[in-house]
């Protein structure tokens, strides 16, 4: 077994979030009398803490212009827009031969932690994974450090583990510490994306993870 741990992000990578997310941001923007960002300027910012990723997306730092899109974005996402964001169809088979295989199952989400503890009770898959690292509970990707929190807590070595993302800020977040690092490209970014960061390797479908770790 060549990873002991295996660290998933979860947007796009698990749960197939991007569109409503995507709609999520365009609907804020609307109600906030922005110009709407474009589908692919709102993935770019996909895996970044909510705050920095708005602040970045609408060039704000107005403090409270943020935070005004920070409400309407969640009043989106939790209340108002229908968009549908299952686990990709390969998840749940994928998550339990690797926990039966023994591994150390870990996610990383730009996701805060009530935004996760919701959808993993939703999903019922809470009992999979170890520890969980939330937006709120470390610095915003590309930053390393909710790796380096899981990493301890696991007591394992960074070359012990395994970072399976969908943009350049989960690639980037594990290149950072040296962490080993699989890129997806049916989530939010392409590859051309990815290969900056040089994953060990690049999949187009969530199903075909097994045979690379």
């Amino acid at each position: 077994m060549k990873f002991k741990a295996v660290i998933f992000d979860w947007d796009g990578t698990l749960m197939d979030s991007t569109p409503r997310i995507v709609s999520c941001v365009q609907n804020a923007a609307r109600r906030a009398g922005l110009p709407v960002p474009q589908d692919e300027a709102v993935n770019n910012i996909i895996g970044l803490s909510l705050r920095p990723a708005l602040g970045r997306l609408f060039q704000s730092d107005d403090p409270a212009r943020v935070e005004q899109l920070v409400d309407l974005y969640r009043d989106e996402y939790l209340y108002r827009n229908p968009t549908p964001s299952p686990l990709f169809s390969a998840a749940l088979p994928l998550l339990t031969a690797l926990k039966k295989q023994g591994r150390l199952l870990a996610v990383a989400t730009g996701k805060a932690r009530p935004g996760l503890d919701r959808v993993m009770q939703e999903t019922q898959t809470g009992h999979y994974f170890h520890i969980t690292r939330c937006a709120d509970e470390a610095r915003s990707k590309p930053h390393p450090q909710m790796l380096e929190q899981i990493i301890e807590h696991l007591q394992i070595r960074v070359d012990e583990a395994v970072m399976i993302g969908d943009t350049e800020h989960d690639m980037g977040m594990a290149a950072a510490i040296g962490m080993p690092r699989i890129g997806v490209t049916y989530g939010a970014q392409p590859a051309h994306k990815l290969e900056p960061h040089k994953p060990l390797a690049i999949i187009d479908d969530l199903q075909d993870l097994m045979a690379v770790l």
